[in-house]
């Protein structure tokens, strides 16, 4: 029997004519449909040349024919590389030369810039825009719906996500069907998914939170979503009555508690709201479940690994905790020198171990190594603390890794532009809680005595350059880096200096 997270949700699903996506421009997709797509666009992506274990990098708006080629890529054995939207192609080029996908999927309007990256690693080019229009369709469009899925064993990979790390290149996560649907099965358990249920899905489908999480969750538990291509309060207001489940990133909850409509007989008709992939606030916590009667279920996952720890659905959601581990996941602390085994409370680097976590590290045989103990325990890189009552709490990173809404940022890849730039001598770039995004990317400046170069200058000149949550939100000007004794600059001093830079507090 065939381990493909594809043919595990076929077996699973008993009702094909039941509603699987609601589009936003009203257009409803039943599961059947959502087979028949996927099959149309699996034949494509074989008369491409793509073969089992060969990877699909796409990097295209959000939509529904958009989300059918991550089940397309698995039906037809292929390892699917969802690319941020945001990324520039000085960026992209460094993740097509890394992952010699033999086939891309773009927007038209990139088609030409992509195109010559392709070229490098001999792979073709297909568009797809936000309408769900372009090559990639039309061709579906002349495909049968019929396909026989690509048997995979549960150790293959299904995809990989590439993740910032806090040296070197980004690393790609090579993601497996069994880490796919061992996640998703136990989600649809612990958050109480029915096929009754219905998601507003308003995030995006490059990142594990909306792909993975999201997706895989209501596929499996036969439920509906009402598919939004961003983030729209007042759209998400709206659907609330006919809804029942909310998962976001903390952004979401800061924007829609300004709504003035928000109270408890608006959410009346919710069940479930979730946040992740950034620190949610204890006052934003505090504040929402003031207002909607609801407490924000948080939980803790990472590219890696999916989701380890989550708050229960029933008992007490902790403000400023991630809840327990997940059925199957054990989360330990250890002294991150020693390595030694920490107890209650005590602060140490988290690790974890389950059928979740990730294969390995594309093409990093050594860095994968250096990231397990020899006990099988990923070594996340995140402090944090298990409680007496068994709560686990993060308090921070290892190292310096910067997370801005939901996105991993990786602070040496803006600090070697900045300092490329005329009229800087040097830079550190930090992250500082946000209410908004949960840390904002800010640039520490040491300028040359010869130039004035300003905050408008700097960050004018990153434009291009970098994606914009990359982006600095503020640059400050300071005559010194502040170092230890061997020279190295502490972060962690300016940290603390500027921690209530976005706060006003």
């Amino acid at each position: 029997m065939s381990d493909n997270l594809f043919d595990r949700l076929v077996r699973n699903t008993t009702d094909l004519a039941r509603t699987a996506i609601e589009n936003v421009d009203g257009t409803i997709y039943s599961y059947g449909d959502l087979f028949d797509l996927s099959g149309r666009l699996a034949n494509v992506l074989v008369q491409q040349g793509v073969k089992p274990g060969d990877r699909v990098a796409v990097q295209i708006e959000k939509s529904v024919p958009a989300l059918m080629l991550y089940l397309a890529t698995l039906r037809a054995g292929a390892v699917y590389l969802p690319l941020n939207t945001a990324y520039t192609l000085a960026e992209l080029d460094y993740f097509i030369g890394d992952s010699e996908p033999s086939l891309i999927v773009c927007d038209p309007a990139s088609e030409k810039g992509m195109t010559e990256l392709a070229a490098k690693v001999g792979a073709k080019v297909l568009t797809l825009d936000p309408l769900g229009k372009g090559a990639l369709m039309d061709a579906a469009a002349k495909a049968p719906t019929s396909f026989n899925t690509v048997a995979r064993k549960g150790d293959d990979l299904a995809a990989i996500l590439y993740t910032s790390g806090t040296t070197g290149r980004s690393k790609g996560a090579m993601l497996t069907h069994d880490n796919l649907h061992s996640n998703a099965a136990t989600l649809v358990d612990y958050w109480r998914f029915t096929k009754d249920d219905v998601l507003i899905h308003a995030l995006p489908i490059y990142h594990t939170h909306g792909l993975f999480v999201a997706t895989n969750v209501i596929l499996f538990s036969g439920a509906s979503m009402i598919f939004l291509p961003k983030f729209d309060p007042e759209r998400i207001m709206s659907l609330m009555p006919r809804a029942t489940a909310l998962m976001g990133v903390p952004t979401f909850y800061v924007r829609l508690l300004q709504h003035p409509n928000l109270n408890k007989e608006s959410v009346k008709n919710m069940r479930l709201f979730v946040s992740g992939s950034a620190p949610l606030l204890a006052d934003t916590h505090r504040e929402w479940s003031a207002k909607t009667g609801h407490a924000i279920l948080e939980r803790y996952g990472m590219t890696e690994t999916n989701m380890n720890t989550s708050n229960p659905y029933e008992g007490d959601r902790v403000p400023g905790a991630v809840g327990f581990p997940l059925p199957g996941v054990t989360v330990r602390i250890s002294d991150p020198e020693t390595g030694a085994l920490l107890g209650a409370d005590e602060i140490g680097m988290i690790e974890v171990k389950g059928p979740n976590v990730f294969k390995g590290y594309w093409r990093m045989p050594e860095k994968t190594a250096a990231e397990f103990k020899p006990d099988g325990f990923f070594i996340t890189g995140d402090l944090g603390k298990i409680d007496a009552k068994g709560y686990v709490h993060i308090v921070g990173r290892g190292k310096d890794l910067i997370i801005t809404g939901g996105f991993n940022v990786y602070p040496k890849e803006i600090e070697s532009e900045i300092d490329a730039m005329p009229g800087v001598f040097e830079s550190a770039v930090i992250g500082v809680p946000h209410p908004d995004f949960g840390e904002g990317v800010t640039a520490v400046v040491v300028r040359t005595k010869a130039n004035a170069i300003d905050e408008k200058a700097i960050i004018a000149a990153l434009q291009d350059r970098l994606a914009k949550f990359k982006q600095p939100k503020k640059v400050i000007f300071m005559d010194d880096l502040p170092r230890n004794t061997m020279g190295k600059v502490q972060k962690n001093v300016l940290r603390d200096q500027f921690a209530k830079l976005f706060t006003n507090g």
